[in-house]
């Protein structure tokens, strides 16, 4: 019996002071002892947790605070942790265009964990978060002793220069792990597998019209432990990746209750989360969806932070072997069934018939400014039943008039003219948008909120005249909400102006 006799087994370090004879335990008084060690672990977890979110603002890297950030703004932030002591940082490479892919190492412990984002360029929620934990690390070594850290802050640098998912020549690098054709894709294969890391977190964002399934709550973190073959077997290393979730799960539930999804678990042999955990990493998706009222993922950025955080912790500790891990399946599944804005009971005319139907709008980024800046232009996505579908925000048009918006007859010169609008009598009118000559090439939105229809092209008067459907799916949504004669409200570049109550709730209307 390994010189352990029958029954015994060796007492793992937990860090209690708990007398034992010989060191050993017998198997009959394990089930006790895990009894008395899991509300400590759980208790200490989630003090750790709640420390962390409570500070941190101290850490909290301020020179990242909007997500259009590239490469050249964090070479700095990577140049200052080269003096920081017990950090080191590695050129691994350079991308496709030449940009550098570094990687910042510190700690000593025995476990190995591998971190990297934005593979996909555009999606940079996780690498705030990344420079906010090695903020943390500067000062508190505790974990440190018992992990080894390596992350990869930005993997594609050139699909960042651009905001673009992409790499340089157009490859999605998840989508690499097996030819390798990309630079990018070599690199992170070879880090891989010259660390073996035990985990690996493979830091993403989804977009932020994914839901939690059945709810109309947005899955603001969704979560995934990649499948390993087409049978989605569960050998240890997928496990304990499912076991790191379960403890993410619960930390993102007390700050964001009911937010997490669950992704389908289908076997992708191209993607790397698959192909790292048939390596042997435990791999770890943490994916970053939307959360009201937070267009530059700031509070998303948080929920990362003290997410990973605490499932570092976990890993520390080793708490995370008393988590079942059945408790995975427990996770709603994701679900995409958001709109931005969602309109229902909306009756509008149409060849002298009267159709009811509710509208899905969604609000699209549109770069603007070399890409560090963008602009919403709305688009009509879906019309009919949409009862189980949700909106970030819901206006009920039940009793209500449609009418399509016009263009005023009257061409303005520039934008200073439209400070002069009474914007109730405009769309008392019947108008949602105003005409202008000589536009310039790159005038695209305008924060007024009336859209503006470029006139060198075409006079008002056939602007207006041009039969329409009253609507078209693909379309930009303009149009008026009638009640007693009277407009409730006015909806421009699909943002709704509460006429009624004087609430302006839009962002920016466009150039058409």
């Amino acid at each position: 019996m390994n010189g352990l006799g029958d029954n015994k087994i060796p007492v793992c370090t937990t860090g209690i002071n708990i007398p034992i004879k010989n060191n050993y335990i017998p198997m009959k008084k394990l089930f006790s002892l895990s009894l008395i060690l899991l509300p400590f672990f759980i208790f200490s977890q989630k003090d750790f947790t709640a420390k962390a979110f409570e500070d941190y603002a101290s850490y909290q890297e301020k020179s990242l605070n909007t997500r259009r950030f590239k490469h050249a703004d964090i070479q700095p932030l990577i140049e200052a942790l080269k003096k920081e002591p017990g950090f080191g940082v590695k050129k691994l490479g350079n991308s496709i265009e030449g940009r550098s892919i570094s990687m910042i190492s510190l700690g000593s412990g025995k476990t190995t964990v591998l971190l990297w984002s934005q593979m996909h360029g555009d999606e940079p929620t996780a690498t705030m978060a990344i420079f906010d934990l090695l903020n943390y690390f500067k000062s508190n070594k505790t974990l440190l002793d018992k992990i080894n850290l390596h992350f990869i802050p930005m993997l594609n640098p050139d699909g960042a220069e651009q905001f673009n998912r992409r790499n340089a020549i157009g490859i999605d690098i998840n989508r690499d792990a097996v030819r390798l054709q990309s630079p990018e894709s070599r690199i992170l294969k070879a880090v891989r597998d010259s660390l073996n890391a035990d985990f690996g977190f493979n830091l993403h964002d989804q977009s932020k019209y994914y839901n939690a399934e059945n709810t109309e709550k947005p899955a603001t973190i969704s979560l995934l432990a990649p499948a390993y073959n087409e049978e989605k077997s569960i050998n240890e290393v997928r496990a304990n990746a499912m076991k790191i979730i379960v403890e993410i799960d619960r930390v993102v539930q007390q700050y964001a209750p009911g937010q997490t999804g669950r992704y389908d678990d289908e076997f992708e042999p191209r993607a790397f989360g698959d192909n790292i955990q048939k390596w042997g990493t435990s791999a770890i998706l943490i994916e970053s969806g939307g959360y009201q009222n937070d267009p530059e993922k700031q509070f998303i950025r948080k929920l990362n932070y003290v997410a990973i955080l605490s499932a570092l912790q976990s890993i520390a500790t080793e708490s995370y072997r008393n988590i079942p891990v059945q408790d995975y399946e427990k996770i709603p599944k994701n679900d995409r069934k958001l709109f931005d804005l969602k309109i229902t009971n909306l009756t509008f005319p149409y060849l002298n018939k009267n159709y009811t139907v509710d509208l899905g709008i969604v609000h699209n980024e549109r770069a603007n400014n070399k890409q560090t800046e963008f602009y919403y232009l709305g688009q009509l996505t879906e019309i009919g039943d949409l009862s189980n579908f949700y909106g970030y925000e819901t206006l009920d048009a039940q009793g209500l008039q449609y009418k399509t918006g016009q263009t005023h007859p009257k061409i303005i010169k520039n934008t200073s003219e439209l400070e002069k609008i009474d914007f109730t009598e405009f769309y008392q009118n019947g108008y949602t948008s105003v005409g202008m000559d000589s536009i310039p090439n790159n005038y695209k939105y305008s924060l007024f909120p009336v859209n503006i229809v470029d006139v060198s092209k075409m006079e008002i008067s056939k602007i207006n005249s041009k039969p329409k459907n009253p609507l078209v799916l693909g379309r930009n949504p303009s149009f008026l909400l009638f009640k007693d004669n009277k407009v409730k409200y006015a909806v421009i570049n699909g943002f709704v102006y509460d006429v009624a109550n004087k609430k302006n709730m839009i962002k920016n209307s466009v150039v058409e």
